[in-house]
């Protein structure tokens, strides 16, 4: 197996160490809760955790990749990973449960950090664009992967220790794989220099893109952590709509070389946008088994967001380096987080309101739950606007690059 072969794989199964250590832990915090007597918001706060160490390490990554090397952050986040798991299943507290969290939340956001950017200086072109899709596939697909996992152990009757030993799996596989393998230098010679880095960050293209990279982070996760609440009085199953939907987007990223090929980068995310649209608008309006249907639209429409909007920073901003690619992956995570709770208001608004008019029981919640997913078509219909204004843009960039070429 060659170097760059034993890299990508490695960073494949990094992330799937990520996406089991979401899936899984969403799966035990039933148990988690009820072996060490914890509250709701202890386990809320346990989760945060996860959430806040991402985009730290993120950006810290980014901006020490080019000094210390991607090989050096990931042996941290082999660290990060371990330490967390083993901490995870011995500490037996919420104290240690808070710790061993934002240790794996470190050593995943390191994952982006060292993986992202060392696929970028790896490969070129379409290539490029494809080995950044199927390395990203790996988080709906370990997110499927860890959810089955759960589910089956947790009818067995096995417990959630065993569970998060799972997680040591692909852990001990990556660390076999990077072991000894020379990482590559940076394509673009201005990118392993920080203020060429930063110069390059405060170009109006990308702080566009920053601030769509808010927009597409919460379009596609917003509906994601809420859908099985709205959608569980629908006559739609939430847990299959939640698999069908990551199944779909691990298929799609897949099959994103050959897209992103076809339309170009720009083309796939105002694509992507429209169809994003499309689904939290049917999920808004529909129920029973239009749900599913919903679930397609959205799923096609979210699969190329966030592995495209990295590989975009890569192609087309490169001086912003590894530190561009972690701060735009950050802003993702960061504003997942602050969304949430303003979701959950919106939620406890239209509940409000459905009382007001009458309603009550599962009609109640079924009205509030559309009402808000009403209200997130927003965001993903901003981004048809602002995608529309990056096609043409980028088009016409293109053309005067063709046409000075041509003179």
């Amino acid at each position: 197996m060659t170097t760059n072969n034993r890299l990508f794989y490695g960073s494949c199964f990094a992330l799937i160490t990520t996406a089991l250590s979401f899936s899984i832990r969403a799966g035990i915090l039933t148990q988690l809760g009820t072996e060490l007597s914890l509250s709701a918001s202890q386990l809320g706060f346990i989760n945060s955790m996860w959430f806040l160490g991402f985009p730290i390490s993120m950006v810290v990554g980014g901006l020490i990749y080019h000094k210390v090397g991607g090989k050096v952050i990931m042996q941290f986040a082999l660290f990060a990973h371990a330490f967390g798991i083993l901490l995870t299943i011995y500490s037996g507290s919420y104290e240690g449960l808070l710790i061993s969290t934002l240790l794996i939340g470190l050593g995943n956001g390191c994952t982006e950090a060292a993986c992202n950017p060392m696929i970028a200086d790896t490969y070129s072109g379409d290539e490029m664009s494809s080995k950044m899709n199927r390395f990203h596939m790996w988080f709906p697909g370990g997110i499927v992967i860890g959810a089955l996992i759960s589910k089956f152990m947790t009818d067995a009757a096995m417990g959630w220790q065993s569970q998060i030993w799972v997680i040591m799996i692909p852990t001990v596989i990556y660390a076999w794989l990077f072991f000894g393998q020379s990482w590559p230098k940076a394509k673009e010679v201005k990118a392993s220099n920080i203020g060429n880095n930063f110069s390059a960050m405060i170009s109006p293209l990308f702080i566009f893109m920053f601030f769509c990279m808010a927009l597409t982070a919460i379009s596609e996760f917003g509906p994601q952590q809420w859908v099985g609440v709205i959608l569980a009085k629908s006559g739609a199953h939430p847990m299959l709509i939640l698999a069908l939907v990551t199944g779909l987007m691990a298929v799609a990223r897949y099959f994103g070389g050959s897209v992103v090929a076809k339309f170009d980068i720009t083309g796939v995310l105002l694509g992507s946008a429209i169809l994003t649209t499309i689904g939290v608008f049917l999920f808004s309006t529909q129920t029973g088994g239009m749900a599913y249907v919903a679930a397609i639209f959205f799923a096609l429409g979210v699969a190329y967001f966030w592995p495209n909007m990295i590989g975009f920073i890569a192609k087309y901003i490169p001086a912003s380096g590894a530190l561009g690619m972690s701060v735009v992956g950050a802003v993702g995570m960061f504003s997942t987080s602050i969304f949430q709770p303003i979701i959950g208001s919106w939620i406890d608004s239209d509940k409000a309101a459905a009382k007001a008019q009458g309603l009550t029981g599962d009609e109640l919640e079924l009205f509030a739950g559309q009402a808000t997913l009403g209200t997130m078509v927003i965001f993903p219909a901003i981004l048809i606007i602002a995608f529309t204004v990056l096609f043409f843009w980028m088009k016409s960039k293109k053309t005067t690059v063709s046409v000075e070429a041509t003179a």
